[in-house]
């Protein structure tokens, strides 16, 4: 007791030159006759009360004095001391006295101490509320924090209850039953009810949590709750708790329990889901909107141009991360239907045919991939179904067998495999590779099995979108039959180019093998004086930064072969992945070019040695060749061609010489028309290639160029507050304009904005906003945010405020300012009424 006694009282003679002692009990004589501090001279009251005042004030009125009176203090009217005593310090010895003096607070927080002294019982709680107490606390502000130390949060009221919810949601009730134990529930309820406006007969944490729910969800339909229940404060809240990554995990447990409490999907299933696209309370609401679209596009009772803007906008909700792929499939069946019914697949010649498919058709096929790959991933069987199958047939039927009867027409009508304006596969190296050496350039090729060209336009943008990277993108007319052997020997220098004169289907480049990578590397060297490559795409990721650059630094030309969509297509097992694989082959291009390019590649040529076509449902009989090839000798059967001598041509197939396909050697080749497919044993039929359809022939070239200078920028953001600039109600709306259309080299902002005090205080809710919009139409660019104003708006009334747009900081969890404009608030006191 003694060195408490004595800790204590050095601490108030810190702030008092006097101290009063009033030895109530009787109990502690010793102790202060024991006591001895350096400096501190002691007094006993024994009736001697004037002489001491004489001397304390008059005599030595520098001095330190301890006084001490054994028993009570005195009544006010008989105290002689009472005016030096409220002028100085007074020392109790009672456990509140003992608290108060460990947490240096003075008197006036003794009513707060005293009212929760089962928190004080705890020395780490005491511990923990020391760390927090600041000078200019109010007994409030202590009780706030005592609230906090009980809850384990910050002082804060919105911490506290997110912590309490958490607790909830983990069914437990460790720290509510602490604030209860505490005495301090009073308190809680009476800050929750001034702050949010919560009122209950049935005071709790899961009662209000139910009400939170209720109210934000149901106040959007006026017309089914006339009652306030809660405060705009609450609304604020519940964005920043379902938005919190610490706190998202008890959010959606307790948004799943009120909700069932609430009867809300009864509720939701009777609301048309355009009411529901701005809320994201419920994970029934992305349910219900989900449901309700791809009913809506099967139907097409909706257009396509309001599906994207209502997935864009889901694209901000806090379930979208899970139903993402949902999401997404329905975007582009949309916009699959929509690009189908505008097209017009008719053609008047092979060039005719090329072009077009090269500037729009293409987009079909892309799109076709991307929401069989979306719902793939989804996995969503019976929702997608009868989308999917509709989707399905459209493709199928509507698309590919008609533009491929169509091409068929005149590809049946030409003499030779041959099309005017447009480059073929076999000159690759002379037009697109011998230009940059001749001009003693560096170049490198990758080659990507089997990547068709809306695949590689694809890939375009992703290239472009990279800082400092410009692309450009031209097709070639791959070799027939459309199969690596063959694509891949007429991408290599040639000459001469002719099958072997056997069953492998292996094809000679000026009468050497070209099948596999070192026989490929042999060719290249031969043609470029040894100062050429061949590597497989994982040999060269696996290089370290030395290795790679050396490699350049060796070669004139780099041939880098990277086989994903081929690979994963061409067998049995594995073709229903060939549309992920796709996408995963863009990752892998991503990474490779950028790897090339840090080894000193400034100049790539990327292409491919065919393309493919792919139906993802079961193929129809009606697709197959009624009648298999036949012919005096059958040297090579794939799905989609036959390679032989003496072959008997027939009307459900196109016959070619070696030479009509600017081949040597005396090999003929028949290839089914259109879509058609030959059986074969143990094989796949839905990725196919090796025939002549457009999406098997048109291989992209792309140019790939490193630039020195950075070449991306990101998109501004105009803040157009209009004609007023003063805020009279508890709601602001404010138009914000993206200047200018996104692309690949102007990209997107991500902005947080918020209305704040001069002292930086945030006054109202705060949204997250992605400025992405592509179109062209300045209106269509516009974005309208709605602020609600939090009860601390009151303390700003009068005052200026600032509406501020702040951009997060790369790889931090920090923001900069990126605009504002300033506000005056004059809020009148009607601006409370909801009436």
């Amino acid at each position: 007791m003694n060195d408490r006694i004595n800790q204590a009282l050095t601490k108030l003679f810190d702030r008092h030159r006097i101290v009063f002692w009033y030895d109530t009990k009787q109990e502690l004589r010793a102790d202060y006759e024991a006591l001895a501090i350096s400096g501190i001279e002691k007094i006993e009251l024994k009736n001697n009360e004037f002489a001491t005042k004489y001397r304390i004030l008059r005599e030595q009125p520098d001095q330190k004095y301890l006084i001490y009176h054994e028993g009570s203090q005195p009544d006010d009217l008989d105290n002689w001391l009472l005016d030096v005593q409220l002028a100085h310090g007074e020392f109790r010895t009672d456990r509140v006295a003992l608290w108060l003096s460990e947490l240096d607070l003075g008197l006036e927080f003794a009513d707060v101490v005293e009212a929760h002294a089962e928190f004080y019982q705890a020395v780490k709680r005491q511990e923990s509320l020391k760390r927090l107490i600041a000078p200019d606390d109010t007994p409030r502000k202590i009780r706030m924090k005592m609230l906090a130390v009980c809850a384990g949060s910050e002082p804060r009221l919105d911490a506290i209850a997110e912590n309490l919810l958490a607790e909830l949601a983990s069914d437990r009730d460790d720290k509510i039953r602490l604030i209860s134990r505490c005495s301090l529930d009073g308190f809680l309820w009476e800050q929750m009810q001034k702050t949010y406006g919560y009122q209950s007969s049935e005071k709790g944490i899961e009662d209000f949590a139910i009400q939170l729910f209720k109210h934000c969800y149901f106040q959007n339909f006026p017309s089914t709750s006339t009652q306030k229940l809660l405060s705009s404060d609450a609304l604020v809240f519940l964005k920043r708790w379902k938005d919190s990554r610490q706190f998202a995990e008890s959010f959606e447990t307790l948004s799943l329990d009120c909700g069932e409490s609430l009867s809300i999907e009864h509720d939701i299933s009777n609301r048309d889901f355009r009411d529901l696209i701005d809320l994201d309370y419920f994970r029934l609401i992305d349910k219900k909107v989900i449901s309700d679209l791809v009913h809506g596009i099967s139907s097409r009772t909706i257009a396509t141009a309001d599906v994207s803007i209502w997935v864009r906008q889901r694209r901000q909700c806090h379930w979208y991360a899970e139903f993402e792929h949902l999401y997404e499939a329905i975007d582009y069946a949309a916009q699959f239907i929509q690009t189908l019914e505008e097209a017009n697949l008719a053609m008047d010649s092979m060039v005719d045919g090329i072009e077009k498919y090269t500037c729009s058709w293409f987009r079909i096929d892309r799109l076709y991939r991307k929401f069989i790959y979306h719902v793939q991933c989804a996995g969503e069987v019976s929702l997608m179904g009868g989308l999917n199958t509709q989707i399905e047939n459209l493709y199928s039927n509507k698309y590919l067998l008609k533009l491929s009867d169509r091409w068929q027409t005149l590809v049946d009508a030409a003499s030779k495999w041959d099309v005017a304006s447009i480059p073929t596969q076999k000159n690759f190296f002379k037009l697109w590779v011998r230009p940059f050496l001749d001009k003693d350039n560096k170049v490198c090729v990758i080659i990507s099995d089997a990547m068709r060209y809306e695949v590689g336009d694809e890939f375009l943008s992703l290239i472009r979108q990279e800082d400092r990277y410009e692309a450009t993108i031209e097709p070639a007319l791959s070799m027939l039959p459309s199969f690596t052997q063959l694509g891949m020997a007429a991408l290599l220098p040639n000459t001469t180019l002719k099958f072997s004169d056997n069953d492998t289907g292996e094809v000679l480049v000026d009468d050497l093998p070209s099948r596999g990578t070192i026989n490929r590397d042999k060719i290249l060297k031969q043609a470029v004086n040894n100062r050429a490559t061949a590597i497989k795409s994982e040999n060269f990721m696996n290089m370290n930064r030395d290795e790679s650059r050396e490699l350049f630094k060796a070669n004139d030309v780099i041939y880098v072969y990277h086989n994903r969509i081929d690979h994963t297509g061409d067998k049995l097992q594995s073709e229903g992945q060939a549309f992920e694989a796709a996408e995963q082959a863009l990752e892998d291009l991503l990474k490779l070019v950028k790897k090339l390019a840090a080894a000193n590649a400034n100049n790539i040529l990327l292409t491919a040695d065919h393309g493919f076509i792919y139906q993802n449902q079961a193929i129809a009989e009606s697709d197959y060749l009624s009648q298999d090839v036949t012919g005096q000798t059958i040297l090579y059967r794939d799905r989609r061609f036959v390679l032989g001598k003496g072959l008997n041509p027939s009307s459900s197939v196109k016959f070619f010489t070696a030479a009509a396909l600017g081949l040597d050697g005396d090999m003929e080749v028949c290839i089914p028309k259109s879509i058609n497919r030959l059986r074969l044993k143990g094989s796949g039929s839905r990725f196919v290639h090796g025939g002549a359809t457009l999406q098997e022939v048109v291989i992209p070239i792309i140019k790939i160029n490193k630039k020195r200078q950075s070449d991306v920028s990101v998109v501004e953001i105009d803040i157009l507050r209009g004609s007023s600039s003063t805020i009279t109600s508890g709601q602001l709306a404010v138009l914000l304009y993206q200047v200018e259309p996104i692309t690949d080299k102007v990209q997107s902002r991500t902005l947080r904005a918020g209305i704040y005090t001069l002292a930086g205080d945030l006054i109202s809710d705060s949204h997250d906003l992605t400025f992405d919009f592509t179109s062209d139409n300045p209106r269509e660019r516009e974005l309208q945010v709605r602020f609600l104003m939090t009860r601390k708006a009151d303390s700003a009334n009068n005052q200026e405020v600032i509406l501020r747009l702040e951009e997060k900081l790369t790889g931090t969890s920090h923001y900069k300012e990126y605009k504002s404009v300033r506000y005056q608030m004059r809020r009148s006191f009607t601006s409370d009424f909801d009436f």
